[in-house]
This record gives C-alpha cells, structure tokens and sequence, in this order.
C-alpha cells in the first residue's frame, strides 16, 4: 500500500513565499500559517517523520507540518546543506516556511565581500 502526501494550500495565506537567505532546518514559518483547512483550528503545528540522510556529501532534512488536532498535512519541508567549493550551501523549500538559499565561505574572509585591489 503505497501513501502519497498532499499539501494544503488552504491552510497558508501564501504558497512557497521568497525568505531571501532564511534557511530553517527546523520549526515553523508561523506568520504563513492561516490555520487548518481541515479541522478550522489554529493551534500548534507539530513536526512528523522527520528524516536525515546523507546523499553524496549532501545533507538533506525533510519533515511534515502537521495539525496538532487532527494530524492534517499542512506541508512538506526540505531543507539542504552541502560544502561547495570553499562555501557552506543552505536551501530550503516548503509550502508553509517558504523557499530559500544561503552560501557562506568557510574561509576566514569572504571572497565574494573582499573589495578588488584596483
């Protein structure tokens, strides 16, 4: 038996907003939460099947938001981390706490901020 899980656009007042460089590896984007479109609470959102795994040198989180009353799926939440190069790779991608990306140098100053000699 195989389960598929549906995200709720009715439950956010904005699909995937842009959140710039905010990565979240964990909680809850709650300001985009417009309550639950199933039950018509707005309460906690809790965190389910929460998994890591390591593909490749990646790091990738991925957990459902869900209703604290009635276990309704409100969205799906990826977040990733990699080093690339001499630089720490964020991104995240959820329905509920939006879509991001971040890179920081690992280096002591960063090349991309440093300003050219001439």
């Amino acid at each position: 038996m195989t389960f598929s899980v549906r995200m709720c656009n009715g439950c956010v007042h904005k699909e995937y907003p842009d959140r710039g460089n905010t990565c979240l590896e964990n909680g809850s984007y709650l300001m985009n939460y417009l309550g639950c479109a199933n039950c018509h609470q707005r309460d906690f959102v809790l965190i389910s099947n929460k998994a890591t795994e390591d593909d490749d040198g990646e790091e990738i989180v991925t957990y459902d938001h869900v209703c604290k009353n009635c276990d309704h799926v409100i969205a799906r939440h990826e977040y990733t981390f990699s080093v690339v190069d001499e630089y720490q790779e964020y991104t995240m991608l959820c329905m509920l706490c939006g879509k991001a990306e971040d890179a920081i140098s690992v280096l002591p100053d960063d090349p991309r901020q440093s300003a050219p000699l001439f």
